[in-house]
């Protein structure tokens, strides 16, 4: 992988992992159209690393908040975080239970093209979801409902942020309250995801750690920019237009495949 086509890759992370179209799937299919070779799960854990800074930029006063409310023993902030950890039970069992499996998925770019096609069916929902949910508060059932929703998007083609804020959104959760849920929760299962291959990591060759760092600036800057466009777009009630994009990019994936098959 050369640095310009790290950081094109770097790019697609930053703005599918916060814009509701899969980052993970991107990835696969930005890596099967540039021809380079497949990077696994290691270059997918460095540019979310990236976005992960992103998340802590762009809600640092709620972290903040959260984490001062905790120490203080205030009630509403520490059952805000024990929420975030009920959600992320889904995926931990998940990942230690078929870890190898899901992990094996990230070479297969059919499947990718395909999950971006069941990614567009689920944001178009929110069509009729997202003008009634008014909610302020994610109960506890909530919680473990969006978690399963994020083990879900495990897989490359199905968004995170997506699956996750159509399941809030469903349960009438209101958008800003929805999105801010999922970006947080997303804290544990990076650093989680971090953790665990933190060896193999820090074993890469200068040449795989070059282009993880040159994707995870890319990665960095234009999550940021993500993040914003995907909060307005809640706000505004379009969030169910990223569904035509999904929709188009995961077809077209699949006629390329099988035309250069």
């Amino acid at each position: 992988m050369s640095g310009l086509e790290a950081f094109l890759l770097g790019i697609a992370q930053g703005l599918t992992e916060f814009f509701p179209v899969s980052s993970s799937g991107h990835l696969v299919m930005g890596e099967a159209l540039l021809g380079v070779d497949q990077q696994g799960i290691l270059f997918e854990i460095a540019v979310h690393v990236a976005t992960l800074v992103a998340v802590l930029l762009f809600y640092h006063k709620r972290i903040v908040e959260l984490t001062v409310g905790a120490f203080k023993g205030q009630r509403a902030a520490i059952e805000y975080i024990l929420k975030l950890g009920v959600a992320t039970v889904p995926a931990v069992f998940l990942v230690m239970g078929a870890g190898e499996f899901m992990e094996s998925q990230f070479d297969s770019p059919h499947l990718a093209g395909v999950c971006l096609l069941i990614t567009g069916g689920m944001l178009w929902t929110t069509k009729h979801t997202l003008p009634r949910a008014s909610g302020s508060e994610i109960s506890w059932a909530g919680a473990f409902l969006i978690g399963c929703a994020q083990a879900f998007a495990i897989l490359p083609g199905i968004s995170r942020s997506g699956s996750t804020v159509v399941v809030a959104l469903a349960l009438g959760v209101k958008g800003s309250v929805a999105a801010e849920f999922s970006f947080l929760m997303s804290v544990i299962a990076i650093l989680g995801a971090m953790l665990l291959k933190l060896p193999e990591l820090l074993g890469s060759s200068p040449d795989a750690m070059g282009d993880m760092l040159i994707g995870g600036v890319a990665a960095l800057v234009f999550g940021l920019l993500a993040l914003f466009w995907f909060v307005r777009f809640l706000n505004n009630q379009r969030f169910h237009y990223f569904a035509f994009y999904a929709w188009a990019v995961g077809a077209s994936f699949l006629v390329w495949l099988q035309v250069t098959s």
